[in-house]
């Protein structure tokens, strides 16, 4: 193994307490010359908001060191020629996006796209029927969805995420998305060729069993599970199998060195 991804929020902090040992975790990653990025699900908030919540808990990260869907998808759009998506996504991290001619909120008709991220409060009914809508539209729309997660742990409990409500979407709609987030392989491999490493050279370090561990391994990395986060003993008797179980990102530099 010669890098590192490491997911965020349950690994390196969880809401915006941080994880006990998780900066000394990654000064030690910095001092022995082990390549990392933080590979993220989170579409609340853009990267420039996401290295000065790290930074605030003695981690300095720039944003091109954080991977996020939104930028993955920005730069899928572009690829495509797309430049009139609808999106379903926060404000703040709509900037991403600033670069196209995004369809206005309360538009029905007229999207090249539907993305998709975690809008969180903000759905309702109406938000959901109006991205059933546009994706309904002739000639179809892509659904493009920033990942696939299920659910994650607030400060309050667990939370549904995005996975469900794009989930929802393709059942309604009959489409199926395009995942530019965990687990997607493509999402991975952008992650690993900004690493300039092989598949094979990478670890991501994650609490989710599936779109960390799983997601991770097909696409040819190693995974490895920590105990924080959203962790649950019942990710111990599933079909996945880390390659190792840490109690939490302050083990990894143990685990590491005695591999």
């Amino acid at each position: 193994m010669r890098g590192v991804l490491l997911d965020l929020d349950g690994v390196v902090y969880v809401g915006d307490a941080p994880v006990a040992g998780a900066a000394a975790t990654v000064s030690w990653l910095d001092h022995q010359g082990i390549p990392h990025l933080y590979l993220t699900n989170t579409t609340s908030r853009p990267r420039e908001a996401i290295a000065d919540k790290l930074g605030s808990l003695g981690i300095p990260a720039t944003p091109h060191q954080i991977l996020t869907p939104p930028v993955a998808a920005a730069a899928w759009l572009r690829q495509h020629h797309i430049g009139r998506p609808a999106l379903f996504v926060p404000r703040v991290t709509a900037a991403e996006f600033a670069h196209l001619d995004s369809l206005p909120e309360e538009a029905e008709e007229g999207a090249e796209a539907v993305v998709v991220g975690d809008l969180g409060a903000g759905w309702d009914f109406a938000t959901l029927n109006r991205a059933f809508r546009l994706l309904m539209a002739e000639p179809r729309p892509p659904l493009v969805a920033l990942g696939l997660t299920r659910y994650w742990r607030a400060e309050d409990g667990l939370r549904l995420d995005a996975g469900a409500y794009v989930r929802a979407l393709e059942y309604a709609a009959g489409a199926t998305a395009v995942v530019l987030g965990k687990p997607d392989p493509a999402f991975y491999a952008t992650a690993v060729e900004a690493l300039d490493l092989a598949a094979d050279e990478v670890v991501m370090v994650g609490d989710d069993i599936r779109t960390d561990v799983e997601g991770a391994q097909r696409a040819g990395l190693t995974g490895v599970l920590v105990r924080t986060g959203k962790f649950a003993p019942a990710d111990l008797r599933g079909d996945v199998t880390s390659a190792a179980v840490l109690d939490s990102i302050a083990d990894l530099p143990r685990w590491w060195t005695s591999r």
